[in-house]
């Protein structure tokens, strides 16, 4: 029979890194990671971009497949949201006052990334080049010269 299979193995208390969860995943495609905290805050579908994982998606994206500038869209996107999550960390410990320029566009990011980008409405199908249009204009928060993972001739 033609299907898949999806297995949400439990994560005791919250450990990624727990046997069970750990060494179940590995023979599959992927791995997407429910975060309970973004769950907490309203964002639907919970999914914590940073732990997840795509084994396909480099041979099943760009030109050919989805856009040419899938990967480096999303390599961007991917770059930005692990130094917004620093970035709100440092805000916790020394203050929104001692926050960089950088900074502060990454906590912008950051957040409107989870709002705008992660969550979903439940009845919502959003499509590739949709996706990929909301991902050009988040990251659009940023000066040309902080998108450092796009070429050129893209950002143009």
């Amino acid at each position: 029979r033609i299907g898949i299979c999806v297995m949400e193995p439990p994560l005791p208390n919250d450990d990624i890194t727990h046997p069970i969860p750990d060494l179940t995943g590995y023979i599959t495609e992927g791995q997407i990671y429910i975060d309970r905290q973004m769950h907490n805050r309203g964002i639907y579908p919970p999914i914590n971009v940073l732990p997840s994982l795509s084994r396909l998606m480099k041979s099943a994206i760009g030109e050919k497949y989805t856009r040419r500038d899938h990967s480096d869209v999303s390599n961007q996107l991917y770059a930005k949201y692990a130094i917004g999550k620093d970035a709100q960390a440092m805000k916790s410990v020394v203050g929104e006052e001692s926050l960089t320029a950088e900074d502060r566009y990454s906590i912008e990011f950051l957040e409107r990334f989870e709002k705008d980008f992660v969550s979903q409405r439940r009845d919502e199908s959003r499509s590739i080049e949709e996706s990929l249009d909301k991902a050009w204009e988040l990251l659009s928060i940023f000066p040309e010269e902080m998108l450092n993972r796009i070429p050129l001739e893209l950002l143009r």
